[in-house]
């Protein structure tokens, strides 16, 4: 039965952009997933597999990131008219180009010292508690998952163990990001005590996490997680135990040397998976540890 082509095109997913414009000790963030799907003059690669028409999905995605560079991110829309112009325009066969983009939004974290550098992705966590009660003894555990955090610079990963097959260079100037996954156990157990405000209490307790990773010049992430619980049970007398699971968000500078383009630390490549995974709990002197190391336990 004979059959014609219909409707086609093809394109780069999901290429994970993350663009830092540097204004001083100001940055400024653009964080973007683009889809690139481009058709035109395509039947031949169909119908005998010919490329001669065909621009690689793997020029589509080094375009992605060279525009973030040379154009910068001023929006969403503004960045897809410039890929989408360019695509039609530089290629004959190419008729048609359709870019979808998700920004995913970040609000400046305030915090102490020199530097507006540190951004918590806009849209809030999923807050947590557990309640065990036992007919005398009380347990509560509250905590929060999918608070993502990032630093655009003051971080850094070097003097690591090296072996035949470590291949990942060291790092001076880095962004640091992550999702945290926290819980925290109180020291509220009976009747008699004095009940927490547990309200004000996760408030500040998000607040004092928040500016430990804000205000910690980092040298690893595990250094940061210790000064997010540190900062905890200093500050809030009610917890006794916080226990951590951050993975480690990496970002990868692109190489821009094929395009003879130079990248100062400005586009990166957001890596999804795999991902180092740090967890660790912290205590106040003298408690013990009771907050289960599987955090999807609790």
């Amino acid at each position: 039965m004979p059959t014609i082509l219909g409707q086609n095109q093809y394109g780069k997913a999901e290429n994970r952009v993350v663009r830092i414009t540097r204004d001083g000790t100001t940055h400024h963030i653009k964080d973007l997933n683009v889809s690139v799907a481009l058709s035109g003059d395509m039947d031949e690669v169909h119908y005998s597999g010919s490329n001669a028409n065909v621009l690689p999905t793997d020029t589509t995605k080094n375009t992605v990131y060279a525009f973030a560079k040379e154009h910068g991110i001023e929006s969403a829309e503004q960045f897809g008219i410039h890929l989408a112009r360019h695509f039609v325009t530089s290629q004959e066969p190419i008729h048609r180009a359709r870019i979808r983009i998700e920004e995913y939004s970040w609000e400046r974290i305030e915090a102490a010292g020199e530097g507006r550098h540190s951004f918590v992705r806009e849209g809030r966590e999923t807050r947590l508690a557990q309640i065990t009660f036992d007919g005398e003894r009380w347990e509560v555990v509250s905590g929060l998952k999918d608070l993502t955090v990032l630093n655009s610079t003051a971080s850094e990963f070097w003097g690591y163990v090296k072996d035949r097959y470590t291949t990942l260079k060291e790092a001076y100037d880095r962004i640091l990001a992550t999702s945290v996954s926290g819980r925290w156990r109180f020291n509220w157990t009976d009747d008699a005590q004095e009940m927490p405000d547990w309200e004000t209490s996760y408030e500040e307790t998000r607040k004092h996490m928040l500016q430990a990773f804000a205000e910690t010049y980092s040298l690893s992430l595990q250094q940061t997680m210790y000064q997010m619980g540190t900062r905890i049970i200093d500050h809030r007398g009610e917890i006794d135990e916080v226990r951590f699971s951050l993975p480690n968000s990496h970002h990868f500078l692109v190489d821009m040397e094929p395009f003879g383009l130079k990248n100062d630390n400005e586009v990166y490549f957001a890596a999804d998976r795999p991902y180092g995974l740090i967890e660790a709990t912290v205590l106040r002197d003298g408690c013990e540890a009771r907050i289960p190391v599987d955090l999807t336990n609790l």
